[in-house]
């Protein structure tokens, strides 16, 4: 039986960089449930329903990935539905501050992490950054998986 990771994506699954982790985490074996996180505070580019929908379609034939929404913190999420969480890092500042909050995950709901790098060729930004870059008129479309396209 493989391990399960979560993925939490309040914001950033429907990145090209993003889609690649979840590519990589099951080429190497893992079953992958991306979590897709209501956040009030925030404005997001597309909207909760539109990234569930656009993600499910885009992992529809893919039997080792599912596709939920969930609201609330990512650990306490994540320890309902895998055994641990997937984490994207693009550099040391990213792993420095991934590993601190894997700490705490680990001390408060005892699920553990397991962090991929990015890859060079792929386009691995922030949905905020693709937003902002959107909102002033830019073309995001390298950014974001072709599922999305139609959105912009």
């Amino acid at each position: 039986m493989s391990m399960t990771l979560f993925y939490p994506g309040t914001f950033d699954p429907f990145t090209v960089g993003h889609a690649n982790i979840v590519e990589r985490a099951v080429n190497m074996g893992f079953n992958v449930v991306i979590g897709i996180g209501k956040n009030t505070n925030k404005t997001p580019m597309f909207s909760s329903e539109q990234r569930l929908v656009a993600i499910s379609d885009y992992y529809h034939n893919n039997p080792n990935v599912k596709v939920v929404e969930y609201d609330g913190l990512t650990a306490d999420a994540a320890a309902k539905c895998a055994d641990g969480i997937l984490r994207g890092i693009r550099n040391g500042t990213d792993f420095d501050y991934e590993n601190t909050i894997a700490h705490v995950n680990r001390q408060i709901n005892t699920i553990e992490t397991v962090f991929l790098p990015a890859v060079e060729g792929y386009f691995f930004v922030s949905s905020s950054l693709v937003r902002e870059l959107y909102k002033n008129g830019e073309d995001v479309s390298k950014y974001v998986i072709n599922t999305f396209q139609p959105y912009l």
